[in-house]
């Protein structure tokens, strides 16, 4: 199991730090009492445009080698995750301004307050899951799309969903451009999961509530992990490893860090 050394801590702090400054303060999620809203049939129209660049040169691959054997094999032991990382191409899933940025172990914006995490924080993030082949996982907040590329790479069946409708919809594009349809997306308030297809072996949340979702908590497994960041809006937070054997969930804590807000509906 990963245990996050002192240097580490600080380097996903620092990094995170410098990306969540930008991203706009929302305000804090409720306390979960109320019942989840009738979900509705939304659908992902396809962007009017696509400011994305799926050319993968050799001096990009190049790019991406470097960045792996530098931040993410060194802090990362399971050899799928670090597969994972050299397939996927993380330049073609931020704008094409950023392009020079693309294999820099830094978060980077995509727009609307969002971010796309640095590679070393998601490479540890997917490890925490611990995931095998076949295995279903719900990721909350699709973002930009790479996290879930990531996890499409370790052979799980990928859930996303997305509260930002024109992310939603730019993730899908990139996904299917990149060859991979069978991640599942869909533009909800991620708060209450995906009950439709629960339960999950595994949920990764790339946002940061202020408690725990307990309809997260009720839709994994028996045996089902979840990596969660939690904390104050625009403040540190703390990266909690939650766990459910039978009606027991248990939350070990990991590290610091700091993540955009998790938004609701409406906010």
């Amino acid at each position: 199991m990963f245990r996050p050394t002192v240097v580490r801590v600080l380097l996903v702090c620092l990094a995170l730090l410098l990306a969540a400054c930008g991203g706009p303060p929302a305000a804090p999620t409720g306390s979960g009492g109320a019942p989840p809203p009738a979900a509705t049939p939304t659908g992902l129209l396809t962007p009017e445009s696509l400011d994305r660049d799926f050319t993968d040169s050799a001096e990009r691959q190049a790019a991406r080698e470097a960045l792996v054997e530098r931040w993410i094999a060194p802090r990362v032991a399971d050899p799928r995750v670090v597969a994972a990382l050299r397939a996927v191409p993380r330049h073609s899933f931020i704008p094409t301004y950023l392009l020079d940025s693309a294999y820099n172990d830094h978060p980077l914006p995509i727009g609307y307050g969002q971010t796309i995490s640095q590679p070393s924080l998601v490479a540890m993030m997917t490890e925490l899951l611990d995931l095998q082949p076949g295995e279903r996982v719900l990721e909350i907040g699709t973002g930009s799309g790479y996290q879930a590329a990531i996890l499409a790479e370790l052979d799980a069946e990928v859930y996303s969903v997305e509260i930002i409708p024109e992310l939603a919809a730019t993730a899908r594009a990139v996904l299917d451009r990149l060859g991979y349809p069978d991640v599942h997306i869909d533009r909800r308030d991620g708060y209450y999961g995906w009950e439709e297809h629960a339960p999950y072996d595994a949920i990764i949340v790339t946002a940061a509530p202020d408690h725990l979702p307990q309809p997260l908590a009720a839709q994994l497994t028996d045996g089902g992990r979840m990596v969660i960041p939690i904390g104050p809006v625009g403040n540190v937070q703390t990266l909690w490893l939650v766990t459910r054997e039978g009606d027991e969930v248990g939350m070990e804590r990991l590290l610091d860090v700091m993540f955009v807000p998790f938004t609701r509906e409406g906010e």
